[in-house]
């Protein structure tokens, strides 16, 4: 009995001590605010969002959406996400090039079309439009349909 709670005691922190942690790539759900504060199915298409935006975006977004200054554009607390709506969906779902301010901050990386399914766009693009500081009415597929290439 002993014997075996050392070796489980063992095993755990040497899964630990090799920073093996399940956690570590997970988005963070904390971020989303809870269906009791906002509509269920933001809430619903938030929480797909944030698997979506972990395994696409954060690679150049940061996992805190704060980006990488002069390279990546932050998308926490992003005054270009407010005012421009339909060219946001646009990037998501095609692709962005060209020079972009955001924050009063110029980017010029081109970001290539991730070639999400457009249900896939809706919900990262409410998980990134109501997360870190952004708060937007709920992105609807109709909305990611009607805009084209």
């Amino acid at each position: 009995m002993i014997k075996s709670l050392f070796t489980l005691i063992a095993a755990v922190l040497l899964v630990f001590s090799f920073g093996l942690n399940p956690n570590k790539n997970k988005p963070d759900y904390t971020m989303i605010p809870r269906a009791t504060q906002l509509d269920t199915a933001l809430a619903a298409s938030m929480e797909r969002g944030a698997q979506v935006y972990l395994d696409f975006c954060q690679q150049c977004h940061m996992p805190d959406g704060k980006g990488l200054e002069g390279v990546y554009p932050p998308l926490a607390a992003s005054d270009f996400l407010k005012k421009n709506r339909k060219q946001s969906i646009h990037a998501v779902k095609y692709g962005l090039s060209g020079e972009i301010t955001v924050n009063e901050k110029k980017y010029n990386t081109p970001m290539p079309g991730p070639g999400l399914y457009d249900e896939e766009t809706v919900d990262v693009l409410n998980y990134i439009m109501n997360s870190w500081g952004n708060k937007q009415e709920i992105v609807t597929q109709e909305e990611v349909d009607a805009v084209k290439e």
